[in-house]
């Protein structure tokens, strides 16, 4: 369980970086180096795309996974269960012979 886990984790990752790594930024027109696009800069972004969507299904996964991954390795682990007790033995009875009087 843990093995697949932790390979669905690693192949979300890169599949997380490469989509931002594709997205274009906020400002990344040429207008926007101008100062031509000061109007949506700070304003609405209109309607999500793929990529946006994609993005964050993405780190939902991730994220997801991270948790799974935690629980599934982290081990509780007691002291009790470590300590050992040892075991008293009765003293060994030596037999008597019988006395006859």
């Amino acid at each position: 369980m843990e093995i697949i886990v932790t390979i669905i984790h690693i192949i979300v990752c890169l599949f997380l970086v490469f989509i931002v790594l594709i997205q274009s930024g906020k400002g990344a027109e040429i207008g926007a180096a101008f100062g031509g696009s000061s109007q949506t800069l700070f304003g609405s972004r209109g309607a999500a795309t793929f990529l946006n969507k994609l993005t964050t299904a993405a780190a939902i996964v991730f994220m997801l996974t991270s948790l799974a991954l935690t629980f599934v390795t982290t081990k509780p682990k007691s002291i009790i269960k470590d300590t050992q007790v040892p075991v008293q033995q009765a003293p060994q009875q030596i037999p008597q012979e019988p006395v006859n009087k």
